[in-house]
């Protein structure tokens, strides 16, 4: 019977203050929607680096043909001599950090630029093995050392330059947790304004049956008996609005991610539909949350219960 009582009661108010309770499933809805893209660019990140940050190597790229420098004085590609130079020099002053060389050839190369651009044409010509340089990959023992290992290494004799690949996608990692903080302040600002809206509406909701609130506190209510249609009602309306944000972040996944991202570029893990699922108990928890919350505290401070 109180259950039926206070289902009918709910149902009645979401009537009545319709265009109220749309307003807070709206704004719920895009601040959960910033809520949920903070967590899977994060999540991004999380996948990116534990793909292949810390396996990136430390590039050595070896005088190419025809290049004449201070490291390349000859204008002639480096040979087997520099090569094995090289590696001692490695072995002997950075033993600590230098835990593998791998060389790669003028073929290996050319295979690897193969799978990067169609039939080895860039800028409109086409390349050949023969344009290739050798080049070595290191692997460090702390891939934070990076410095120490291109201090040694850069001019030396054979040796064109040194480079950290880690530093090609740090600009993506610090784009992205800056879009991360864009999120976080866009979601906190939308909760802010989901807070006071259902605040708001669960004030003009008690004002409007202040009467009937009065009736029940006379013949014995509990206040929480009393309070808990009101409560109910901010409850649904953000959960209904999680829902929407839930279904609108798995749809962006699916459709944009999924289906054009992940299928383009297979260098890197993407996050999955899997991954846009776990945000529905995420989403509705952080819902429910602001939504009690903020019903609660409207509710004391307004009922007098």
């Amino acid at each position: 019977m109180r259950t039926t009582f206070i289902l009918s009661e709910v149902a009645q108010n979401l009537r009545r203050n319709l265009f109220m309770v749309v307003s807070v499933v709206l704004v719920t809805f895009i601040s959960l929607v910033f809520v949920g893209s903070s967590a899977l660019i994060q999540l991004q990140i999380g996948k990116a680096k534990g793909d292949w940050y810390d396996k990136v190597q430390v590039a050595v790229w070896l005088c190419p043909d025809n290049e004449i420098t201070a490291s390349c004085p000859t204008g002639e590609g480096a040979s087997d001599a520099d090569v094995d130079k090289l590696k001692d020099i490695i072995s002997s002053e950075l033993g600590d950090d230098v835990k593998d060389i791998r060389v790669i050839s003028k073929a290996e190369s050319f295979e690897e630029f193969k799978k990067r651009y169609d039939k080895g044409v860039y800028e409109g010509q086409t390349l050949t093995e023969d344009d290739m340089q050798i080049s070595m990959r290191l692997s460090l023992a702390n891939p934070e050392n990076y410095q120490v290992v291109a201090d040694i290494l850069t001019n030396r004799q054979g040796v064109q330059t040194v480079s950290d690949e880690r530093q090609l996608f740090q600009s993506i990692f610090d784009t992205l947790n800056q879009l991360t903080i864009v999120a976080i302040c866009l979601a906190v600002l939308m909760l802010i304004s989901a807070l006071l809206l259902i605040a708001t509406t669960i004030r003009l909701s008690a004002a409007s049956r202040w009467r009937e609130t009065e009736i029940m506190r006379l013949v014995g209510a509990s206040n929480w008996f009393i309070q808990l249609p009101f409560i109910l009602e901010g409850v649904i309306a953000a959960v209904i609005g999680a829902l929407m944000a839930s279904g609108f972040i798995q749809f962006i996944v699916y459709t944009f991610v999924d289906g054009w991202i992940a299928k383009n570029n297979k260098f890197m893990e993407f996050v999955t539909t899997s991954d846009s699922i776990l945000m529905f108990p995420l989403l509705i928890g952080v819902a429910v949350l602001i939504a009690a919350a903020s019903s609660i505290i409207t509710l004391r401070r307004y009922l007098k219960v």
